[in-house]
């Protein structure tokens, strides 16, 4: 009998959850041996992951649906609790465990000298655990509670530091407004609990409804698939929820490198592509997802251009990159689907290394500071090598993995949207020329770093050099023409693609002239670095300040609700208390007035008889005159 490895995919998050009790358990004692009971988990929930995903390589075969836990019980709809093995699905097991496991082990010497490094490793074993559930939950509702469990480890991560202002600010910004992207989410699910036959919320279910001419309304339709998209753009940092994004830089550079490359971010796009049957359905909400997709691409393409804090380059390089993803998901073909997952895959390698790069970097020079580093090739030189192959791998320049995926999808756009594809081409002239940019500044050029800096030890290079491999080769999976492989082994429906030689040429000549232009500034400095901040210091303010986009939050969102929170405080201080006060000062006032009346002394009981007896005459009198008058 044939074993079937994906009965056993429930595992795969479990080994995680399993490391995440025991460091728990164990607390700070751990230690050394927090690190490597996290690295032996993530490591064994690796090998399965490879196993379920070579049994679906070859023949088609079926999704492997467990749901035998009966969850919830809603009139006549029971929900199961389960997991679901698709290719989709299974692809991003092996991404998800590949990077988390290689983050593991860079972050064995990264955090060496840190006193709760035991705790640091429990989070990120949380942290893959919620990733993993997240993408084999077979229904939406199973898939939101690990999202919003995404969500909470996101926060411990980004705030790991939180002894310091900034990653406190930084943890409830992502938290905040990712909640926002959330609500979206949960509208939702509501709506589809509502509108799908019998209740249900199983992808099973939700594809044979949304597949083949949905009886639900077009306009209810394009509002689901909307609501869904929001969530997405919360996770995935679409503008204009992509503010918490960069802020997240302020976490340890080993979790940039997990959220940036392989799962919080990539979490919205694989949920877009999960419910891709119901964007099929709505062309409006397709069009809106190419829109904020391709105008995320370039507007934060341009913002990197003038960053000087290595992590936010990349961190804003990210952004671009989730939009090129959406805007492939967007054009709403099968084979624009197959591209914005392969370069999700593509993304994964290159964008991790070049996170685990600059953290080999931060971690010889003690500064995120470019402009305070330079002349670090000669001195790094497996950082600088590694670094190098995974920014020509972003900037797309064949053959690495960068370009193959990148230009899928600019293929795709031509075909579909010819606005689409020249935003995308002047993107991928901003990725080359703010990659070779930072290049430059940090690895050429004289060295401004004070200290003696050494190259970083093997647990951080040893990964770098692993990413580094994945950055070259990972791209050959699908090449049109040559290799297709991944395109009918994804899409339903089988792959048409052929090399499209305008646009390949036209995607390496704006690399290129990006490397080239980058070079002539920063590397060989034939043109003042200054060009733009003193020809158009407008232009070069309203870049570096990120178009001021979190001072007009600030203003717009920020600042009035703190004005209505200061008034309904006021009134809950002033009035609500206040009356709540006034009785009870007047109670205490009147129990006052008690104890003095009743203070032992008998000349003040006689006193108040005296009193009280005047009172009673006087009432007895008046009213014998009122009743004679």
């Amino acid at each position: 009998m044939e074993l079937d490895i994906s009965q056993y995919a429930w595992l795969i998050p479990l080994f995680p959850l399993l490391a995440f009790l025991v460091l728990i358990a164990i607390g700070r004692q751990a230690k050394e041996t927090g690190a490597y009971i996290s690295i032996l988990a993530a490591a064994a929930s690796f090998i399965l992951a490879v196993l379920v995903f070579m049994e679906r390589l070859g023949d088609p075969v079926d999704n492997y649906l467990w749901t035998k836990v009966q969850w919830l019980h809603v009139g006549e709809l029971a929900l199961g609790f389960g997991f679901e093995i698709t290719n989709l699905n299974a692809l991003m097991l092996v991404i998800v465990t590949l990077v988390g496991l290689l983050v593991n082990i860079y972050s064995k010497g990264y955090m060496q000298e840190d006193e709760r490094k035991a705790v640091f490793f429990s989070y990120i074993s949380l942290f893959t655990f919620s990733m993993l559930g997240l993408v084999i939950s077979p229904n939406l509702l199973q898939l939101y509670i690990f999202w919003e469990l995404v969500g909470v480890c996101s926060f411990l991560l980004i705030g790991f530091w939180y002894y310091k202002p900034e990653a406190k600010a930084a943890a409830k910004k992502a938290f905040i407004v990712t909640r926002i992207g959330d609500v979206g989410l949960l509208l939702a699910i509501l709506l589809l609990f509502w509108y799908m036959p019998g209740n249900a919320l199983d992808f099973a279910s939700i594809h044979s409804a949304f597949a083949n001419h949905p009886d639900i309304a077009p306009g209810m339709i394009t509002l689901i698939a909307i609501l869904i998209f929001v969530g997405a753009v919360g996770k995935s940092g679409q503008f204009p929820l992509h503010v918490w994004l960069p802020d997240a830089m302020e976490g340890p550079t080993p979790i940039s490198a997990l959220i940036h490359a392989a799962t919080m971010v990539a979490a919205g796009v694989y949920l877009v592509a999960r419910t891709f049957d119901i964007f099929r359905a709505s062309p409006d909400a397709l069009l809106v997802v190419a829109i904020v997709g391709a105008f995320t691409a370039i507007f934060a393409a341009t913002i990197g251009t003038a960053q000087n804090d290595i992590k936010r380059v990349l961190a804003y390089s990210t952004v671009s990159q989730l939009g090129y993803m959406m805007m492939a998901l967007g054009i709403g073909t099968w084979a624009s689907y197959t591209a914005g997952i392969f370069h999700l895959f593509t993304h994964a390698f290159f964008k991790a290394l070049l996170f685990l790069g600059a953290g080999s970097v931060i971690h010889a020079v003690r500064t995120q500071n470019i402009h305070e580093m330079g002349g670090l090739a000669g001195k790094m030189k497996i950082t600088t090598w590694t670094f190098a192959i995974g920014a020509l791998a972003l900037a797309g320049i064949i053959p690495l993995s960068g370009f193959w995926s990148k230009d899928v999808i600019l293929a795709e756009a031509y075909h579909s949207n010819q606005l689409l594809f020249w935003i995308g081409l002047v993107a991928a002239f901003f990725t080359a020329l703010y990659m070779s940019r930072l290049f430059f500044l940090v690895f050429t050029g004289p060295s401004k770093v004070k200290h003696e800096v050494k190259e970083s030890p093997a647990s951080m290079t040893f990964p770098m050099i692993v990413l580094a491999v994945l950055a070259v080769i990972a791209g050959f999976v699908f090449v049109p023409q040559l290799n297709p492989w991944l395109g009918n082994w994804l899409a339903p429906e089988a792959m048409d693609e052929s090399m499209n030689w305008l646009v390949v040429i036209l995607s390496n000549l704006a690399a290129l002239l990006g490397i080239g232009l980058g070079w002539v500034i920063y590397g060989k400095g034939s043109l003042s670095r200054e060009i733009i901040s003193q020809r158009a210091p407008w232009l070069y303010n309203l870049v570096s300040h990120k178009y001021y986009i979190d001072e007009l939050y600030r203003w717009i969102i920020i600042r009035p609700l703190q004005a209505i929170g200061r008034l309904f405080n006021a009134v809950d201080h002033w009035i609500i208390d206040g009356l709540v006060r006034l009785v009870a000062g007047s109670v205490v006032s009147l129990g006052k007035l008690g104890t003095r009346v009743q203070n032992g002394q008998i000349q003040t009981y006689g006193l108040v008889t005296l009193l009280g007896f005047v009172v009673l005459v006087l009432a007895l009198v008046g009213r014998r005159f009122i009743d004679l008058g």
